[in-house]
């Protein structure tokens, strides 16, 4: 089967592996490519990797766009997500109304799984808020770092830890078996991303990447991307 390559970040993954049947349904095409730190996949593209489409954050597209890697008129919003805290299905959820009780949470945690503190757009977020509430250096020996927010999640399922707690998209919680979304980021310490997609200037199959971006994005799938994690 001919297939659409992507190269995306992790938080859309959930939304796409959704409309791969009606995607085949409209084009006849299948998907593949890569999901994962969207600095990552970004850097993939720059040095040449095979992607006919790329979903990344907003101002990433842009600064793509500039590089002449993506066709400016293609780009298009997804939609946004929270970076949310999750916990094992098993395990009480836990509330966070208040940077203390972040605090108070991320301390009591023996376990803190999240994506790449460095490459990914949850990471860094997770990084800048321990700095943010002083425990950055009390918590390091508990933090368990992943390539990417799946992969993460995955290892907060299995995780035998006994009070673990995980940080990541919103949307790649949701798509993970055997965990659950505890609860949005307390204000101060939240962040929402636009997430969004663009056709590459060297794509092989740039009106297939084009109608997987028009579903993506469509009205007639708003209620899908709902129940992916996306808002807007």
């Amino acid at each position: 089967m001919t297939t659409v390559n992507i190269l995306s970040g992790g938080a859309a993954q959930g939304l796409v592996r959704g409309l791969a049947e009606a995607f085949k349904a409209q084009t006849g095409f299948g998907i593949d490519g890569e999901f994962g730190a969207v600095v990552l996949m970004a850097d993939k593209l720059r040095a040449g990797t095979s992607a006919d489409l790329v979903i990344l954050t907003r101002a990433l597209l842009a600064k793509l766009a500039e590089e002449q890697l993506v066709t400016p008129s293609s780009i298009t919003d997804v939609g946004r997500v929270e970076t949310a805290l999750a916990v094992r299905s098993r395990d009480p959820e836990v509330t966070v109304k208040t940077e203390a009780d972040l605090r108070e949470v991320l301390r009591s945690a023996d376990a803190i799984y999240v994506p790449d503190t460095k490459a990914s757009t949850a990471g860094q977020h997770v990084a800048k808020v321990l700095d943010q509430l002083g425990i950055a250096y009390e918590v390091a020996s508990r933090l368990k770092i992943f390539p990417n927010g799946a992969t993460a999640m995955r290892e907060l399922a299995a995780s035998t830890a006994q009070r673990p707690i995980g940080c990541t998209q919103a949307t790649e919680i949701i798509a993970t078996d055997g965990i659950a979304l505890s609860g949005s980021l307390p204000p101060g310490c939240e962040l929402v991303t636009m997430y969004t997609a663009g056709v590459t200037a060297r794509a092989a199959h740039p009106n297939e990447a084009a109608a997987l971006i028009a579903l993506l994005a469509g009205a007639d799938h708003r209620e899908l991307r709902q129940r992916a994690g996306f808002t807007g």
